[in-house]
């Protein structure tokens, strides 16, 4: 399947809703603090509801850790300035999908650090900042998951 990666997520109910999909699509989700809540919050156990027992998340002190566990790994970063959309790379099992805070994104250190055709952006109506973070986990994690006949799911 898929690696889904926060980086430094600061609101509660998205990375919640981000537990409840990967429960439901077979995703590993993996965060990257440090965190702008508690892993113990109210809020983050009420949009999860009953899903942190069936998902796989993965916790990192930094990007740095991150990476040493992805090598190996293709990352492909979504961000609003992305070179190609989501649905114009052909996913491959295994592919790490990395996103940035709600409030900052990525920071350049690590957009740098992605190839150009690893920078990926889903389409949105001119002058508009950006979309909820986890409508956009669901978009492309669930584009990703079509492109291989949804292998696992019913």
């Amino acid at each position: 399947m898929f690696n889904i990666a926060l980086y430094e997520p600061n609101i509660p109910q998205n990375t919640g809703n981000i537990i409840r999909l990967i429960a439901n699509n077979g995703c590993h989700l993996h965060l990257i603090e440090p965190l702008g809540f508690d892993l113990e919050d109210k809020n983050l156990k009420r949009s999860g509801l009953d899903y942190h027992d069936l998902a796989n998340v993965s916790l990192y002190p930094n990007y740095e850790a991150f990476l040493k566990a992805m090598d190996g790994h293709r990352i492909l970063a979504l961000m609003t300035k992305g070179t190609h959309t989501y649905n114009q790379i052909e996913y491959i099992a295994g592919d790490v999908l990395l996103f940035g805070s709600e409030t900052a994104g990525l920071p350049e250190y690590v957009r740098q650090n992605i190839a150009l055709d690893h920078q990926l952006r889903i389409p949105m109506k001119p002058n508009n900042r950006s979309m909820n973070l986890s409508n956009t986990v669901a978009i492309v994690s669930y584009e990703a998951w079509g492109q291989l006949g949804f292998a696992g799911g019913e």
